[in-house]
This record gives C-alpha cells, sequence and structure tokens, in this order.
C-alpha cells in the first residue's frame, strides 16, 4: 500500500456543515484504557483456523494470531452492499461489548498504482460510498483507521488532485463522526522512517485533521519499533499544537522485531508480530497499540496483496 470537485449532493453538502459544527476536541485518553477490541469471527486468520484443525502450523497461529483483535479493512468497493456489510461487524462487536476497529480503503488512487491500488473510481463516488460506510456504524464505540497511506504516499497526485483527496478525508470524517458521534476517526500519519513530522503534520492540517479528526496513526502495514512510533507521533502532534487534544494509535502487529535490515516493506522474513492490542498503554498521548494490519495477511509478495498466507502467518509467530 502505499483525488476538488463539487459536493456531489446537497445532502453532503449539509453533512459537511453538521462536521464543521461537531469540530470533535478530543481529550487524550479519551478512549478508555480497558477498551476490549473486537476480534472478528469471520475474519481470514480465524477462518483458516477453524478450517484446518490438523495443520501442524494451526496451533501457534490460533493462540498468537487468531487469539488477538484486529482490523477489519472495508477494501472491496462494493456501494450496494457497504452499509450491510458495516453494520455486521458494528452489531457483532456491541452484542459482545467490544469495539470494532475499521480500515476505510477506497481512497481513489490508491497506493499510487502499486500492489494495492484500486478503490473508488473517482471522489465523488467516494464520498457517496463513506455515507454509505457511516450508515452502518450504529451508535456505539468505534475505532476508524482512516485511509492508510493516503496522506503519507501523495507522490502521484497533482496539486489538484491532492487539494481534492484532502478535501475529501474531511468530508470522510465530517460523515463519520455525523453519523455516529462514537466513533474515532485517526489520520494517516504514515511512519517514522517516511515523511519528516513537521512536512506529514502540515499535510494532516491541509487534510482537516484538527476540525474533522480524533487522533493520528503510524505504522500501519509497516515494522517501525512501537517506541520509535511513540517519539514520531508525539512528534507530529506537537507540531499541530498542544492545544489540538488530538492523540495517536500505533500499528503494532509486525513490529515485534523491528524493520528489516534493508527496511524492504512487502513481505520481509525474519519479522515478528509486536504488542498485543490493548488502549492500555500508560500514555496519554497513545490511545492505543492495535493490530491494523492482520498478521498474515501479506502486502503482495509473498501472494496477492490482502490474502492469507499460513507461511507467512507462521513466521510472525516465532
Amino acid at each position: 500500500m502505499r483525488i476538488t470537485r463539487a459536493l456531489a449532493a446537497a445532502g453532503l453538502a449539509a453533512a459537511f456543515l453538521i462536521g464543521a459544527a461537531h469540530a470533535p476536541q478530543a481529550v487524550a485518553g479519551e478512549l478508555p484504557g480497558d477498551t476490549r477490541f473486537f476480534n472478528n469471527p469471520d475474519s481470514l486468520v480465524n477462518k483458516w483456523v477453524a478450517a484446518n484443525p490438523g495443520d501442524s502450523r494451526q496451533q501457534r497461529i490460533a493462540s498468537r494470531i487468531a487469539s488477538q483483535p484486529q482490523a477489519v479493512w472495508f477494501s472491496r468497493y462494493s456501494p450496494a452492499t457497504v452499509t450491510e456489510d458495516v453494520r455486521k461487524v458494528t452489531s457483532a462487536a456491541s452484542a459482545k461489548g467490544q469495539t470494532p476497529v475499521l480500515v476505510t480503503y477506497q481512497i481513489p488512487n490508491r497506493d499510487c498504482g502499486g500492489a494495492s491500488a484500486g478503490g473508488a473510481p473517482d471522489l465523488a463516488s467516494y464520498d457517496t460510498w463513506v455515507r454509505g460506510f457511516a450508515a452502518g456504524l450504529g451508535s456505539g464505540p468505534a475505532v476508524i483507521i482512516l485511509e492508510p497511506d493516503s496522506i503519507a504516499l501523495i507522490s502521484c497526485l497533482s496539486p489538484t488532485e491532492l487539494s481534492g483527496r484532502y478535501a475529501s478525508l474531511a468530508r470522510a470524517a465530517t460523515a463519520i463522526h455525523s453519523a455516529n458521534p462514537s466513533a474515532r476517526v485517526y489520520f494517516d500519519a504514515g511512519h517514522s522512517a517516511w515523511n519528516r513530522a513537521a512536512v506529514q503534520a502540515s499535510r494532516l492540517r491541509s487534510a482537516g485533521v484538527l476540525t474533522s479528526g480524533d487522533g493520528i496513526y503510524s505504522n500501519v502495514s509497516n515494522f517501525r519499533r512501537t517506541a520509535d512510533e511513540v517519539t514520531f507521533t508525539k512528534s507530529v502532534l506537537a507540531q499541530l499544537g498542544t492545544s489540538s487534544g488530538l492523540t495517536a494509535v500505533i500499528d503494532t502487529s509486525r513490529n515485534g522485531n523491528g524493520p528489516a535490515p534493508d527496511n524492504a516493506w512487502c513481505d520481509p522474513h525474519g519479522r515478528k508480530v509486536g504488542e498485543n492490542p490493548t488502549a492500555n498503554t500508560g500514555d496519554p498521548a497513545i490511545d492505543a497499540y492495535l493490530w491494523v494490519k492482520p498478521p498474515g495477511e501479506v502486502d503482495g509478495c509473498a501472494g496477492p496483496a490482502g490474502t492469507f498466507a499460513p507461511d507467512y502467518a507462521y513466521e510472525l509467530t516465532g
């Protein structure tokens, strides 16, 4: 993994005005430390574990990966069913008293045409898709990881496309908050070995994080060590201003051994799962460690991007 159009309809314009009034004022530690995150029984790893009881890799994958709550990605463009697809997850999480982590991954020009290319055909379609996504959120707590790489990876966009993307991200967060004020929306901060904190903060500001977001996230689908990401996200937050009230979440799904020696990002060998998901980080600036990238779902080198590879999953448990 690694775009201005007018509002598509009067309804979206109204949603934008509502969101402007919302202007979330997040408070450090607003995600309770005893939050229990949702473990989706329909995840690829849980399905594999259930279907392969006699596999020699099954026990370790089950105990070390499938047992942990992981994010649910909405990466397939299906506007007709997205509301029901989201509602299925949020309803199941609510029934268990758990908080789902949901990833929107439909921004046009996704991944700048790389291994995870795809997304909505244009920004108007994306705006419509996001409203459908938001309609399935219900009223319970939810963590939304808004469009991985959408702010860190912009090299393929023209200035006009970039302006359109930033505006659409702000509208997306606004639509989510309007549908469910209990949802917390986190914007893309890349990771500690990508853009400088000042550069990323400037981009985040342009994308509306100060008025539409609750925080930022880092290290999604990457391998940077947690301590480095804590330092980096705090630097980005400082650039955004101490009065912003924004906080951060960090993807620890595959950073147990840190990055590969050559900083390879596409299914490098020798990596390991990191800290288990928790909202009890002991740091008021860091809301949670999350498994945003489900361990074993590959980047596109050990198999098609997003598919589950048991050999790679097993290696991550070592």
